[in-house]
């Protein structure tokens, strides 16, 4: 029921993001920095209210017209920063609940992403209240409003003599002590959502809170431009000896009131607390079955802490040895961190195809897909490819991924090959042992992986990038031919671009044949292959 309902929205968001890849690229795409920017927004955020507080006076009397003079006398600078404020805390809104969206539609709250959501929950609420108490510092009619219901909806629990809202039912009857308190509410409130928003990623390694340069710039740019052409306004000032009568409601944080106003205090908070509750409950609501998670071969072991570098939760920690071998440090594995993605596994040293071992053994292997596995598969491919009956076309294997655009759709003569946990579990080793062991019939290796900067285990593309790229060990060895050698970057929507990419790999392999073919008749003792 719950992919029937997922793999549509899935679907639809892929689409959605392939376009916006088109226009800004994967690294300035907006919807894959969800989270980054929500940091931007909250910095800019705090910068401007540090501004606009330095002119604020905390009284009844001056709050309201310390605002209208940054807005008109000090429009310039004053004025927009004002809005700045305003439209940041706005756009922070909707990028909080884009990602929450996107984490729940790629399933990416579960097994151990868990502790993120979780804190997630609490920071709706303080992002909530950070918004509506710097409404009430305005002190308009609008301010007026939010106050009374928000109190009234408070009085609905009964837990105080008297009810809080008859406060701001009399002209005179707010001193400028609440203005202080709320002066302080609203800025205690953002710092412990800061505190809250560092534990939100301490679980997880290397987490991108900053965007990319241009796309921070671009964004802030088009925040400026908002403010000067549609700038923040402030109603009429607040009086108490009257209703409020016509208000532009803020609906990025003023949602809830129209429904206190139509279904009570009673309804709104169920609700309240009913979300709450569900959004807390939800990486466990079915329980997950956890693959078996990673184990070290202390054998094997030499502490070179790759392993540890890669792991995009933290999953991999580096203690004292503990069994008498020569080497300072052991890898071990946190089993309630381990996602069971097998990046640890193709950043091994060790991991290789090519050790004349039988039985393929690594210092750190997956339980369920160990890597004697992905050799015997890939022997297994090269061997049907082997096995064809020759036609003149190229013989490529793919290495394909669980999380992108599903290889089997490509299935065809002259293709064989297999997916993995994560495309960044395939040593680069293994590419050339493809091609090496293949002299008499394999022309080409494809690695179709999932879309950059949207790796379902956080680093797996950039990871294999950099490998390839020859910056990042292990790394591809110089003596493998790269045009023998093509990545795919696919979701799972993309089967088309995967296969419009399998053929163009394949006619440049046709090329390069003919090339070769050319030399070869010219140099008659000149071996075939491309293999150094």
């Amino acid at each position: 029921m719950r992919k029937s309902i997922r793999r549509p929205l899935q679907n639809l968001v892929l689409y959605v993001e392939a376009a916006y890849d088109r226009s800004f690229g994967p690294n300035w795409n907006p919807l894959r920095q969800l989270g980054s920017l929500t940091f931007f927004m909250y910095w800019v955020v705090i910068v401007t209210g540090i501004y606009v507080y330095i002119f604020f006076e905390t009284s009844a009397a001056g709050a309201y017209q310390s605002v209208e003079y940054l807005t008109y006398q000090q429009w310039y600078v004053g004025g927009v920063m004002r809005s700045l404020h305003r439209y940041a805390s706005d756009a922070m809104v909707v990028m909080v609940v884009m990602h929450l969206s996107r984490e729940f539609i790629f399933d990416r709250y579960r097994d151990v992403r868990w502790f993120t959501w979780f804190l997630g929950v609490p920071l709706l609420w303080f992002l909530f209240f950070s918004g509506i108490s710097g409404y009430w510092l305005v002190w308009d009619q609008l301010a007026q409003y939010i106050a009374i219901a928000s109190m009234e909806w408070i009085d609905w629990l009964g837990i105080f003599g008297e009810p809080i809202a008859n406060n701001f039912l009399t002209r005179g009857s707010l001193s400028d002590r609440f203005f202080s308190l709320l002066i302080f509410m609203h800025i205690f409130s953002p710092l412990i959502m800061l505190f809250i928003m560092w534990f939100h990623v301490m679980r997880v390694s290397r987490p991108k809170i900053n965007p990319p340069r241009g796309l921070a710039a671009c964004t802030l740019l088009m925040l400026v431009v908002l403010s000067l052409v549609k700038p923040a306004l402030s109603h009429a000032p607040a009086d108490l000896g009257t209703v409020p009568a016509v208000l532009k409601l803020d609906w990025f944080f003023m949602l809830l009131y129209p429904v206190y106003e139509n279904w009570g205090g009673g309804v709104l908070w169920g609700l309240a607390a009913g979300l709450t509750l569900l959004f807390a409950a939800m990486p466990w609501l079915p329980p997950m079955r956890l693959p078996k998670p990673a184990v070290v071969n202390l054998e094997e072991c030499n502490g070179c802490a790759r392993c540890y570098d890669d792991c995009p939760f933290n999953a991999v920690i580096m203690q004292p040895r503990t069994d008498g071998r020569p080497f300072e440090r052991e890898a071990v594995v946190n089993e309630k961190l381990c996602t069971a993605c097998g990046i640890c596994v193709g950043s091994c040293p060790i991991s290789t195809p090519f050790r004349s071992i039988d039985e393929l053994t690594t210092a750190i292997d997956l339980v369920d897909f160990p890597l004697k596995e992905v050799r015997v598969l890939t022997n297994k491919a090269v061997e049907e490819l082997k096995n064809e009956p020759a036609d003149g076309r190229p013989r490529i294997i793919v290495f394909g991924c669980d999380h992108g655009a599903d290889i089997r759709l490509i299935e065809q003569p002259g293709v064989a090959g297999f997916s993995l946990p994560c495309i960044a579990m395939l040593p680069p080793s293994f590419i050339d042992y493809a091609l090496s062991f293949s002299r008499g019939g394999i022309d080409g290796v494809l690695v179709a992986s999932c879309r950059q900067c949207d790796c379902f285990n956080r680093l797996g593309d950039r990871w294999l990038h950099d490998r390839l790229d020859g910056t990042r060990d292990p790394y591809l060895r110089k003596r493998v031919p790269r045009q023998r050698v093509h990545v795919s970057w696919v979701s799972k929507t993309d089967g088309p671009m995967l296969e419009e990419e399998l053929e163009c790999f394949r006619a440049s392999l046709e090329t390069l044949a003919d090339e070769e073919g050319k030399i070869n008749s010219v140099l008659p003792g000149a071996a075939p292959g491309g293999v150094g």
